[in-house]
C-alpha cells in the first residue's frame, strides 16, 4: 500500500458501568490472576488469558479494559468478567454500555521521512531527536497524536474509533504530501 499506509490496532482502553458494586477483597481472595493492593491502588487488576488483557475492576462496579485489539474483544473480556463475578454471587443483569476511550494503533506509510524538515513544515509538532528518535505530531479533529520515525514506521493514539482512525491516517497522509510539495518548489 504505497503512501495510503495502513494501521493495525495494538491496544484499546475502554470503560464500562456493571451497575452493581463489587467486594473486591471477596474477589481477591476467591478468584487467582488477580492482584489487589487497595493502599496502594483502589482498583483490583484482573488478568484475562484469553483474549489476553487486564480489567481494573473497582468496588463502584467500574471497569477499565486494556489490552484487546477489537471492540469484539473488549466485549468478549467484559463478558468474562461478569461470569468471574458471578462465582462469588455478584450477579449483573443489566447490559454494559461500553465506551472506548483510546486507541493505539501502529503502522508504516512506505515512505522515508526527514523528521527535521517535519518538524517546521508541520504545525503542532515536537521534536527532539536527542531525547527520543520520533517526531510528535497532533491533530485536533479528529484528536490523534502520531509518532512518526523516519524509516516510516509510525503509532497512533487517540481516536475513539476506526472512522477517527482512517480520518487521522487520512489527514496525516495529505499533510505529508503537501509538506513533500513545498519541499520539491
Amino acid at each position: 500500500m504505497t503512501n495510503k499506509g495502513s494501521l493495525k490496532i495494538q491496544n484499546i482502553v475502554a470503560t464500562t458501568s456493571l451497575g452493581k458494586d463489587v467486594p473486591l477483597t471477596k474477589l481477591a481472595k476467591t478468584i487467582a490472576n488477580t492482584e489487589y493492593n487497595p493502599e496502594q491502588f483502589p482498583g483490583l487488576v484482573l488478568r484475562i488469558k484469553q483474549p489476553k488483557s487486564a480489567v481494573l475492576v473497582f468496588s463502584s462496579g467500574n471497569l477499565v479494559c486494556t489490552g484487546t485489539k477489537s471492540i469484539a474483544q473488549v466485549k468478549e473480556v467484559i463478558e468474562q468478567v461478569i461470569k468471574t463475578l458471578k462465582k462469588i454471587n455478584v450477579k449483573i443483569t443489566d447490559k454494559p454500555k461500553i465506551t472506548v476511550q483510546n486507541i493505539v494503533a501502529s503502522g508504516n506509510i512506505d515512505m522515508k521521512l526527514n523528521l527535521n524538515f517535519l518538524a517546521l513544515e508541520l504545525e503542532n509538532t515536537e521534536y527532539e531527536p536527542e531525547q527520543f528518535p520520533g517526531l510528535v505530531y497532533k491533530l485536533v479533529e479528529p484528536n490523534a497524536t502520531f509518532l512518526l520515525f523516519s524509516n516510516g514506521k509510525l503509532v497512533c493514539t487517540g481516536t475513539k474509533n476506526n472512522q477517527q482512525l482512517d480520518d487521522s491516517m487520512n489527514q496525516l497522509i495529505k499533510r505529508l504530501k503537501e509538506a513533500n510539495a513545498n519541499k520539491k518548489e
